[in-house]
C-alpha cells in the first residue's frame, strides 16, 4: 500500500495532531505523517512531534509582518519541498487566503470544534452554551476559502449536559476531535478527494 504523505499545521499543543500521528502507527493506515509545520517557533507541538521522530519545519509568520502572500508561498514551498500530498490544520491559528486554499483544493482538512454550520468561528463553547444547545461537537471538513464552510466529512455529536461549563464541554467535545480526525483523514487518503461522500456520527 502506497501511503499517503501528510503534513499537519500547528500553532499549538497539538493535541490532534497526536491523535494523528498515533492513528498513522497503524500498518494498515493510508496515511503516513511526513511533515508538521507551525507558524510559531515555541509551539509545544512541535517537541511532541520531533519525539516521535517526525520531520518539522517552522514558517514564523510575525517575520513577514503583514505580507500575507510572503508568509504563504514560505509555506507552500516547505510543503512542496516535502512532497506532501495532503494536509490537515490542527489548531493552525492563521487564516488562509484562498491562493493557498485553491492550491490545495479537495486535500487540505480541518477541524472545528461545533457541529457545522452551527457556530462557525470561534468561542464554540461558550457560544453554545449561552445559545442553550443541547448537542454539540465536532466536525471535520475539506478547507474552502470561506471560513468553516467547506464540504462535510464527518462529525460527532456530544450532548451538552446540565451544569456544563466552558471548560467540561470543551473537554468532551476535544476527545470526539480526536476520534473522528483520524477516521476523516483516513478517508481522505482513500478516495483522494475524488467525490468524497460526506458521512455523519451527528
Amino acid at each position: 500500500m502506497i501511503r499517503k504523505r501528510v503534513a499537519i499545521l500547528i500553532s499549538g499543543r497539538g493535541t490532534n495532531m497526536s491523535a494523528l500521528i498515533a492513528a498513522a502507527k497503524a500498518g494498515d493506515y493510508p496515511a503516513e505523517i511526513s511533515l508538521v509545520v507551525s507558524n510559531r517557533p515555541d509551539a509545544a507541538g512541535l517537541a511532541r512531534a520531533q519525539a516521535e521522530g517526525i520531520p518539522t519545519a517552522v514558517v514564523d509568520h510575525k517575520i513577514y509582518g503583514q505580507d500575507r502572500a510572503a508568509f504563504e508561498c514560505a509555506l507552500q514551498a516547505v510543503l512542496e519541498a516535502h512532497r506532501i500530498e495532503l494536509v490537515c490544520l490542527a489548531g493552525f491559528m492563521r487564516l488562509l487566503s484562498p491562493w493557498l486554499v485553491e492550491r490545495w483544493h479537495g486535500r487540505m482538512l480541518n477541524i472545528h470544534p461545533a457541529l457545522l454550520p452551527e457556530f462557525k468561528g470561534l468561542d464554540t463553547h461558550r457560544r453554545a452554551l449561552a445559545a442553550g444547545a443541547k448537542l454539540h461537537g465536532a466536525t471535520v471538513h475539506l478547507v474552502a476559502p470561506d471560513v468553516d464552510s467547506g464540504p462535510i466529512i464527518l462529525q460527532e455529536a456530544v450532548p451538552i449536559v446540565p451544569g456544563d461549563s466552558v471548560e467540561t464541554l470543551s473537554a468532551r467535545v476535544l476527545e470526539a476531535e480526536h476520534r473522528i480526525y483520524p477516521e476523516a483523514l483516513k478517508l481522505l487518503a482513500l478516495r483522494s478527494g475524488d467525490g468524497l461522500t460526506s458521512r455523519s456520527n451527528k
